[in-house]
């Protein structure tokens, strides 16, 4: 397959008005790209990177008559949205793609979220065409994101910290700018040719913390001070979380979450290095940057 060159070649990106898709569509048009932003809804895609994109097509992904029409002309389809869509994707284009999958394919606990990304990724070796599929830990960072802002304010609110295990489980967050990146990097590898089959590799931050470091870093960096830590067992807490989904004021926090929370996150980052010589941000700079604004911003 002979693709464009980067310089003319048209990059569709499918949830171009999600966090990491307008992230990626501003970030490829600073650089030169020609993007196509696809979008179930127009309406919620900036009024400036509409102005921005070469064009702007409203698709929903599970159309089979829409959805082919949206990609037409693709160098490259990067879809942002969840990876269960990839099998409709690759129906509809001859295109290589890239795609965002997630770290939660393997989790012990399974949810609709993780199946997904498994059957996304097992499309994509079944169709056997370029590709890649990025697997990103917690994201953060983003304009709008909420995976840390929405545990700042809990923390604001509690005057001790539950956690499962004490929060002993290790995470690994990986800052939006490092996804992006390692998006550009994949699409420029597909358009030089550089790919001849599918590849799936995770991208995550440079170093593994306890939940517990995190927990502490967000208190520090939000200017919240101290809290005290209480370690609860899990099954407690997987308990009180049916309760406390009904309490008005408190962020919603489903058992699955809590589990999920007693698992390791930690992964071996040498591919994502090696293939797309991306070296992520440390957990402390990205966010010292995302938190340095007062508490009251969170709210």
């Amino acid at each position: 397959m002979t693709l464009p060159s980067s310089s003319i070649a048209k990059i569709c990106v499918i949830g171009a008005s999600g966090r990491s898709g307008a992230a990626l569509c501003r970030a490829l048009i600073k650089s030169g790209h020609q993007v196509i932003a696809v979008v179930r809804n127009r309406g919620k895609l900036a009024p400036d990177l509409a102005e921005a994109c070469i064009a702007v097509r409203q698709a929903d992904l599970t159309d089979p008559v829409a959805l082919p029409v949206a990609l037409e002309n693709a160098a490259v389809v990067v879809n942002t949205a969840h990876a269960r869509h990839l099998p409709a994707i690759l129906a509809a284009t001859n295109a290589p793609i890239v795609a965002l999958g997630s770290t939660r394919k393997f989790t012990r606990w399974l949810d609709d979220h993780g199946r997904g990304v498994l059957a996304g990724e097992a499309a994509l070796q079944t169709d056997g065409r370029p590709s890649i599929l990025l697997h990103p830990t917690m994201i953060y960072g983003a304009q709008g994101e909420d995976n840390v802002q929405r545990l700042a304010l809990l923390l604001e609110r509690l005057p001790v910290i539950p956690l499962p295990g004490g929060g002993r489980s290790l995470v690994q967050p990986i800052n939006q700018q490092d996804v992006t990146r390692s998006i550009i990097v994949a699409i420029n590898l597909l358009l030089e040719g550089k790919v001849s089959e599918p590849e799936s590799l995770v991208i995550a931050g440079p170093n593994a913390v306890s939940y517990r470091t995190f927990v502490r870093m967000i208190l520090y960096f939000s200017g919240l001070g101290g809290r005290p830590i209480i370690p609860l067992p899990g099954w407690f807490l997987v308990a009180a979380s049916h309760v406390t989904r009904h309490l008005p004021k408190l962020p919603k926090v489903a058992p699955e979450e809590v589990r999920r929370l007693l698992e390791d996150k930690n992964f071996d980052i040498t591919p994502m290095r090696t293939r797309l010589g991306i070296d992520p941000i440390p957990l402390e700079a990205g966010l010292q940057k995302l938190l340095s604004e007062p508490p009251a911003h969170l709210t």
